[in-house]
């Protein structure tokens, strides 16, 4: 990225647009994860069975609206993630590696980790209450509830109602496990997207351009998809409990696994790909259209 601010705005812009597609599928994932929270299979009755299933059910029952639900959230939170994660990114890693390489463009994997989980976390951190209130804006079901239920009119009367009845620690509920999950994604999307990048270009002589993008971002979604699901599912049920089911993220970790089974923390992996590939690919190729764009502007800017 040019610049941070640079960085930051075509992250924004990229991820935005990416979310419009792919909101739907992070609906259905959130309500997979909830669906039988901390009951034995036997016992829990599956209303969503699937990605194609659930998205399906809640258009019948409760038409677009529904399956967008907290979408204005989702541009916000992903706004301050993405801005933050891609805008810090480069800064952070051009920083680091100068510090301990004297080369400010050597390649460290350990260093590109570093910068992309530091990045997230940052973005995490200043995105979560709107990912709390977009987790229970998706969790709202009049005809098939999953979860707690938490009944907003929309996003402004979620945060006022958590202002009021839970004080402004209850907007960074489930924070620190929302930093673990996005540490864990930014850890490995960007250094595994240049990384594919770079092979792609060097075994297959893949041009820069849009098809080296879409192919690099392909496969960094994929990793993220793996590594991220776990504290994801805990992240969600963290964010949409009422009062304290959880002590924490471990515990609720803890608790999931015992009650429900190891596979459980991987309930919606199938929708949360859906989510999370083609959303990858978005962003970061509209990252680096965006991007151009703004180096662009600032080149004229900089002449003028």
């Amino acid at each position: 990225m040019s610049t941070t601010l640079g960085g930051f705005i075509a992250g924004g812009v990229a991820a935005c647009g990416a979310v419009t597609v792919t909101h739907g599928f992070e609906t259905v994932k959130t309500r997979l994860q909830l669906q039988g929270e901390l009951s034995a299979k036997s016992q829990t009755k599956r209303v969503y069975t699937g990605v194609f299933q659930g998205v399906r059910v809640i258009l019948k029952n409760e038409g677009p609206r529904g399956l967008m639900a907290g979408l204005g959230t989702a541009y916000c939170y992903q706004t301050m993630l993405n801005g933050c994660r891609l805008g810090f990114y480069e800064p952070i890693r051009s920083s680091a590696t100068s510090l301990i390489h004297n080369d400010p463009h050597y390649q460290s994997v350990g260093v590109n980790v570093f910068a992309g989980a530091s990045s997230g976390i940052l973005g995490a951190m200043v995105g979560s209450p709107f990912f709390l209130v977009k987790t229970r804006l998706q969790s709202y079901s009049p005809f098939l509830p999953v979860g707690t239920q938490h009944k907003y009119r929309n996003a402004v009367d979620g945060f006022r109602t958590i202002s009021r009845t839970e004080g402004f620690k209850g907007l960074y509920r489930g924070v620190g496990s929302a930093m673990v999950r996005t540490g864990f994604g930014s850890s490995v999307q960007l250094p595994t997207y240049y990384f594919a990048k770079r092979r792609l270009q060097k075994y297959l002589g893949l041009s820069e351009g849009v098809g080296l993008h879409l192919t690099s971002s392909a496969v960094s979604g994929f990793v993220v998809c793996c590594v991220m699901h776990p504290p994801d599912t805990v992240m969600s049920r963290m964010y949409n409990q009422s009062g304290n089911l959880y002590n924490g993220a471990f515990d609720c970790l803890m608790k999931t696994i015992r009650t429900e089974g190891l596979l459980a923390i991987y309930k919606g992996y199938f929708a949360h790909l859906a989510r999370i590939l083609p959303h990858t690919i978005l962003t970061l190729t509209l990252a680096e259209q965006t991007n151009k764009l703004v180096r662009k502007v600032e080149q004229r800017l900089f002449l003028d």
